[in-house]
């Protein structure tokens, strides 16, 4: 990744492309405000060759920001060339060479724990709107937000909560990985994994596509808190639902699917069912193949 990544360059990007892209729906004066809401995203950017794990480092840097008694800086957002030790759910592995864009968001939470909740999506779906955006008009998102192209798997995103050892601040820790240059797969991925790059048939600028990704992030997140301070009122939801509900529904492909569901799919499979929707605050809506429902809140599916 070019080193010449900043913070600056981030705004920049937001100003003159992310904001013209949301005015095409949203009123300027609203657009304006929800990147503000979300500007912290990204204000602090650090890049290294390579690291072991982005969570791990995003940990330390929270437990030697404390330690010097200072203030952790919400959206600080740490990236790796390459990942030695890069992993997602569980105990796999996530292929993390050159090529990829590789990391991790530090927000200090302040969302009511509804808005919370819906985090992960923001995530997934700000990996589908910058895989779209770079020409993948075909990405979709699969529950709850693993990033998906043509069946392949190009982005997983993995959110973990920390509470500051002596702060008692809470953190949540946004993890993400997008195939984006990288070809080369491990030979128990190489049917279910690609790239942006692989599909596109050509080479992506990296460094673009991190400020867009990062700005979508931005972006997302400042919808949460936007939405949040619009409904503080009352703490009723319109009748349009939540815009980041609505936004996962345009981009996923899950509803109507036949999947397996499990807490961890891959090592033990719970059942099978058909996926209906997604409820506002993120669980998936199941009917089971005896025609009664369910919602779950955690677990993931794979389909059928």
């Amino acid at each position: 990744m070019n080193s010449r990544l900043s913070a600056s360059r981030l705004r920049s990007y937001i100003k003159d492309v992310e904001l013209p892209v949301r005015t095409n729906v949203w009123p300027e004066p609203e657009a304006s405000l929800i990147l503000r809401f979300g500007a912290g995203i990204g204000s602090v950017l650090e890049h290294h060759a390579e690291l072991h794990r982005t969570m791990l480092q995003a940990r330390s840097h929270i437990s030697a920001i404390e330690r010097a008694d200072k203030s952790v800086v919400s959206g600080t957002t740490i990236l790796a060339d390459r990942l030695t030790g890069s992993k997602g759910r569980f105990t796999r592995h996530w292929h993390a060479p050159q090529g990829g864009l590789w990391g991790s968001t530090i927000y200090v939470n302040t969302l009511l724990p509804r808005s919370r909740l819906l985090l992960p999506v923001a995530a997934g779906i700000a990996g589908c709107e910058a895989v779209r955006e770079s020409g993948a008009q075909d990405a979709v998102i699969r529950w709850i937000n693993d990033v998906l192209i043509g069946g392949s798997k190009v982005g997983g995103f993995l959110a973990e909560s920390l509470t500051g050892a002596r702060s008692r601040e809470e953190y949540c820790l946004i993890g993400f990985g997008i195939n984006v240059n990288n070809e080369q797969f491990p030979e128990e991925i190489q049917a279910t994994a690609t790239s942006l790059g692989r599909h596109l048939g050509r080479p992506v600028d990296l460094e673009t596509f991190t400020y867009c990704f990062l700005a979508k992030l931005s972006w997302n997140i400042g919808l949460l808190h936007y939405y949040e301070e619009a409904l503080l009122p009352d703490l009723t939801p319109n009748g349009s639902g939540h815009p980041l509900i609505r936004r996962w529904r345009e981009l996923s492909d899950s509803p109507g699917k036949r999947v397996l569901f499990g807490f961890d799919v891959m090592a033990s499979p719970q059942y099978r069912a058909t996926v209906s929707s997604i409820t506002e605050d993120g669980g998936l809506q199941l009917v089971l193949e005896d025609g009664s429902e369910i919602t779950e809140y955690s677990g993931e599916i794979r389909y059928l």
